[in-house]
């Protein structure tokens, strides 16, 4: 199992992340993608990867992510950044992000389509694919990705949306991030579209946890972890005619056509 999107860089694993990579490897995760929040964080990523080689191998992404941008944030300055962080990068970044738009923050909108915009430009400059968020802002997303001439794929992370939402993304060759929010008995129009996607599109879906953060059913309080993968996976297959292993099967090699060009 791969899991796609994990936060292992962040406060709440300073002082366990060995233990829990030790315990995501027991549990049958076989790598996992750390992808960048924000400029003061891209160098502890590649210090995670680099120290955790030994256990699990950790992918990085570098971007900046809209809850963490200032009010008058300069995007030229932003790029100039991500330029330096991307050519001095020890740990090469196999995508751009988590980049995006979010409805439910203070941050003007305006800033945060200008920010989006020029890291979709760069990501499309690098020719490396890109990290999604979203909250409230798929019609603005889609929009923002039609500017972009020519983009290299990625993952809308953590995607909740409609049928006809999801089919948007993936017809712009875009995979969709699924985690633990399908886990929740009461989420029954995500469960849904899931079940579509898992019949119609299983081509097109990754697996991940957005640990610490979106802990799974069943587990409320807690802190989220890149071990509790196959509680996601065990949802996919009640919902589908897919076994656990075909879709740890079908997933793996999504992620690596997506992140790695592997086919």
């Amino acid at each position: 199992m791969i899991d796609s999107h994990c936060h292992l860089d962040l406060a709440a694993f300073s002082n366990d992340w060995t233990d829990e990579l030790l315990r995501a490897k027991k549990a049958g995760v076989t790598r996992l993608l750390v992808p960048g929040t924000q400029s003061g964080q891209w160098q502890q990523q590649q210090q995670l990867a680099k120290g955790a080689s030994s256990i699990i191998p950790i992918d990085i992404a570098l971007g900046a992510h809209p809850y963490f941008l200032h009010h008058d944030e300069d995007e030229k300055a932003l790029v100039r950044q991500l330029d330096v962080a991307f050519e001095e990068a020890v740990i090469a970044p196999v995508a751009v992000g988590e980049i995006g738009l979010d409805s439910h923050i203070d941050v003007p909108i305006e800033t945060q389509k200008r920010c989006l915009q020029v890291q979709l430009n760069f990501a499309q400059q690098r020719q490396l694919p890109v990290i999604l968020h979203h909250r409230k802002s798929h019609h603005r997303l889609l929009e923002a990705l039609t500017k972009v001439n020519r983009h290299y794929g990625g993952v809308v992370h953590a995607f909740s949306g409609s049928i006809e939402v999801a089919k948007a993304y993936i017809h712009k060759g875009l995979y969709l991030g699924i985690g633990g929010t399908v886990t929740y008995p009461r989420a029954s129009k995500t469960r849904d579209t899931l079940a579509y996607l898992l019949h119609h599109f299983p081509g097109h879906l990754l697996l991940e946890t957005d640990a610490p953060d979106m802990p799974m059913f069943g587990r409320q309080g807690k802190r989220n972890s890149p071990a509790y993968l196959l509680d996601v996976v065990q949802t996919m297959a009640a919902l589908s005619e897919h076994s656990e292993q075909e879709i740890i099967s079908f997933t793996t090699a999504n992620y690596n056509r997506c992140f790695k060009g592997v086919e």
